[in-house]
C-alpha cells in the first residue's frame, strides 16, 4: 500500500510506501529535513506540521521535543511519524537543510486571484466577400477582434499592443478564428490558442540569489519555484562594489543588467520547463529588488546612491513592458515593480513588509530581511519606520578562513559538548557529505558555541583550551581535524574569523537597537520579531541570541518566515488590491538614516560584544 505525501511550501508531492516515515517519504521525495540524531528523535530538529491527513500517535521523543501549543497545532517530528493515509503537512523554513531554505521556500500565502491581466476566450466571424447567404465583411484583423472581445466581455478593448499585432493575422488563422485574449488596461497584451495557460513569474531579484516563481494567474497556484546565483556577484559581493562598477561607464553599467537579465531568462526558461510551459505564456511579471539592484536591473543612475543623502531616481511603482527590460516572455508582457521606500530599503522590504502583513499589525512587531545588507522595521502603534545596515556577506560565508555557500559538505548545524577536559563537536553537513567547510547557520552555530564554552570571550578574544592551536602567532579552533578528514587540511575558525562576525553581528544588532530607540522603546515591549531572508530563513535563533545578533527574548516571540520577499512579489502578481496594499506601505514606512546618526558608531561598538545583553 502507498500513501500520497505532499510537503509545502516546496511543492514536492509522490506515493511512499506505507511503513515508512515522514522523513523517509521527505528524501525520497528530494525534500531535504535536518537530522542532528541520525533518526531517532532526540534532536527535534525534522518539525514538520500536518495540514491534511492521519499519522501514527505521538511518540515519547516528540512529547520531550515538543511543546502541547506545537502537538496541538499538529507538529510532529518527521523521523518520529508514520503515514496512516494521504497527508498534506507543511514544512517550517528551520526544518529544511541550507540548499532549500537559501532558494525560495517561504510560507505560502493564499490570496484570491485578482491578476492585472485577464484571459478571454472568444470566437470571432471569418471575413467574407459578400453572398445570397450572407453580408460583406470586410473588417481589418485587429478591428475584428477588439469589437468580439468587447461586444462579449465589454473590456474596453482599445487597441492591441504592436508586437502583438504583428502576429495577430497569422494567429486568428492557424486558431481557425478561436483565440484567447489576454488584455490589461484596454489593450490585449497576447492572443494565443484558447487552451494556452495565462502565467505569471514573479522574482526576488539578491544581491546574491536570484528567485523566481512561475504562477497560474487563474488559479493562483504557484506551478514551480527555483533559485540561482545572482552572475552580478563577480563584479562584487555587495551593492556599493557593484553601484561603483556602474559608474565607470554606460558599458559596465550594461555589462551589469545584461548579466541579470539572461540569468532571469535562464530561470525563466527552466521554471517553465518545469511546468509544461514556454516563456510566451507568461504574460505578467513582478520583480523586487532592493533599490540599486532595482535601478542596475532597469539601467537607472545610480551613481547618487553612493553619495549622501542617497536618493533613489525613482520610488514610486513602476509599470513597463517586460521587454523594456529585455525579459524574454510574451511579446508584450507587463512588468510590474513596487516601490521603494529609500536609497537602501528597496522594493524587497516593501514585499516582505507585505507579505508578512507588517501593514496592518495591531502589536509591537520587529521584522528583519537579514542578508548581505540588513533591512530593518518597527511597526509600533500604526507607524512603520525602517533603516538598513551593512551587515556584510560573512554570514553568507566571505572572508571566513573556511566558509562557503551553501553547498554539498558544508557544515550548516554544530555543537560543541565540553566534559572531562575535552571538547567533542557534533556537526550536520548538507547532503551527510564529507565536510568541506562552513556555511551561514554553521558559522553561527559555530561562533555562538565557542561563546558558551568559553573559548570565545565576550570581547571576541579566542582563549586558549581543548582543540586551540597557535598558527602565525594567531589562535584557532579545529572543528574538524585533518586526521578525520583523510589528511586533508582541517576546518577550523580563527581569530580573524571571530572579528568578521563580530562587525556583521554588531552592525545589525546596532540599526535593530537604534530604531527600537527612535520609537522610545525598551527591548522588552517587542511583542514578535519576523525573521526573513536567505540567512534569516534557516539559522538557529538560539545562537543568534546567544551572541547578540538578536535581542534576548523568550523564542517563542521570534518567528523565520523564509524568503517573504518572493512571497510579497507573488501575492503583487495575482492580486492588483495587493499591489495597491504595497503602494500604502511605502508611503507610510519613514527612514532612519544611520550613516548620519551620531549614535550609531557607539551602538555599534557595544554591539561587537558577544553574548546576551
Amino acid at each position: 500500500m502507498a500513501y500520497r505525501i505532499d510537503f509545502q511550501p516546496v511543492g514536492r508531492r509522490g506515493d511512499c510506501p506505507s511503513g515508512r516515515s515522514l522523513l523517509e517519504c521527505a528524501r525520497q521525495l528530494g525534500v531535504e529535513l535536518v537530522n542532528l540524531c541520525g533518526g531517532v528523535g532526540t534532536c527535534g530538529r525534522c518539525l514538520v506540521q500536518l495540514l491534511e491527513g492521519e499519522l501514527s500517535p505521538v511518540t515519547e521523543n516528540e512529547r520531550a521535543s515538543l511543546s502541547a501549543e506545537e502537538l496541538a497545532e499538529g507538529y510532529r517530528l518527521a523521523c518520529q511519524a508514520f503515514p496512516r493515509s494521504s497527508c498534506r503537512l507543511r514544512v517550517p523554513p528551520r526544518s529544511l537543510t541550507t540548499p532549500q531554505r537559501t532558494q525560495v521556500e517561504g510560507q505560502e500565502i493564499l490570496v484570491e486571484p485578482e491578476p492585472a491581466v485577464s484571459q478571454v476566450e472568444v470566437q470571432l466571424s471569418a471575413p467574407s466577400m459578400g453572398s445570397e447567404e450572407g453580408r460583406e465583411d470586410l473588417r481589418d484583423d485587429e478591428s475584428r477582434l477588439r469589437a468580439a472581445l468587447n461586444a462579449v466581455h465589454e473590456l474596453g478593448v482599445r487597441r492591441v499592443d504592436i508586437d502583438v499585432l504583428r502576429e495577430l493575422s497569422t494567429q486568428l488563422r492557424d486558431e481557425g478564428w478561436h483565440v484567447a485574449a489576454a488584455v490589461q488596461g484596454g489593450v490585449v497584451t497576447r492572443v494565443a490558442g484558447p487552451t494556452a495557460p495565462l502565467l505569471g513569474l514573479a522574482v526576488d531579484l539578491g544581491t546574491t540569489k536570484l528567485a523566481g516563481y512561475l504562477v497560474d494567474l487563474e488559479s493562483g497556484q504557484t506551478l514551480a519555484a527555483k533559485g540561482t546565483m545572482n552572475p552580478q556577484i563577480a563584479y562584487g559581493e555587495d551593492v556599493v562594489a557593484r553601484i561603483s562598477r556602474a559608474n565607470r561607464s554606460t558599458e559596465e553599467a550594461a555589462r551589469l543588467q545584461r548579466l541579470v537579465v539572461d540569468a532571469l531568462n535562464t530561470l525563466t526558461a527552466s521554471l517553465c520547463e518545469r511546468a509544461g510551459a514556454s516563456p510566451t505564456d507568461v504574460v505578467d511579471a513582478v520583480v523586487v529588488g532592493n533599490t540599486a539592484m532595482h535601478h542596475l536591473f532597469l539601467r537607472l543612475p545610480v551613481r547618487q546612491l553612493a553619495l549622501a543623502p542617497y536618493v533613489p531616481a525613482v520610488s514610486r511603482a513602476l509599470d513597463l513592458k517586460a521587454r523594456a527590460a529585455g525579459l524574454a516572455l510574451a511579446p508584450a508582457a507587463s512588468l510590474h515593480l513596487l516601490p521603494n521606500i529609500a536609497g537602501y530599503v528597496g522594493a524587497d522590504h516593501v514585499a516582505m513588509l507585505l507579505a508578512t502583513g507588517m501593514g496592518s499589525v495591531d502589536d509591537t512587531v520587529l521584522a528583519l530581511d537579514i542578508g548581505t545588507n540588513t533591512e530593518v522595521c518597527l511597526a509600533h502603534e500604526g507607524r512603520l519606520v525602517t533603516t538598513s545596515v551593512a551587515s556584510g556577506p560573512a554570514f553568507e560565508g566571505a572572508h571566513i578562513k573556511h566558509g562557503m555557500r551553501a553547498a554539498r559538505g558544508a557544515i550548516e548545524y554544530l555543537r560543541l559538548t565540553d566534559g572531562c577536559g575535552e571538547v567533542n563537536v557534533i556537526y550536520q553537513t548538507i547532503e551527510d557529505a564529507p565536510p568541506v567547510g562552513l556555511c551561514g547557520s554553521g558559522i553561527l552555530d559555530a561562533l555562538a558555541q565557542l561563546h558558551q564554552i568559553g573559548i570565545v570571550s565576550a570581547d571576541g578574544r579566542m582563549q586558549s583550551g581543548p582543540r586551540v592551536r597557535d598558527v602565525n602567532g594567531s589562535r584557532e579552533f579545529v572543528l574538524v581535524g585533518d586526521e578525520e578528514r583523510g589528511g586533508e587540511q582541517a576546518i577550523t575558525m580563527t581569530q580573524k574569523d571571530v572579528r568578521e562576525l563580530q562587525l556583521a553581528k554588531g552592525a545589525m544588532r546596532a540599526g535593530i537597537q537604534l530604531l527600537i530607540e527612535a520609537e522610545g522603546l525598551e527591548e522588552e515591549a517587542i511583542d514578535r520579531v519576523i525573521i526573513a531572508g536567505a540567512f534569516g530563513s534557516y539559522i538557529d535563533v538560539r545562537s543568534a541570541v546567544t551572541v547578540g545578533m538578536l535581542p534576548d527574548l523568550p523564542l517563542e516571540r521570534f518567528e523565520q518566515v523564509g524568503n517573504a520577499a518572493g512571497m510579497g512579489a507573488r501575492l503583487a502578481l495575482l492580486s492588483r488590491s495587493k499591489r495597491e496594499e504595497a503602494r500604502g506601505i511605502a508611503e507610510r514606512a519613514s527612514y532612519l538614516e544611520l550613516s548620519t546618526d551620531p549614535a550609531f558608531k557607539m551602538a555599534f561598538a557595544k554591539a561587537t560584544y558577544l553574548g546576551r545583553r
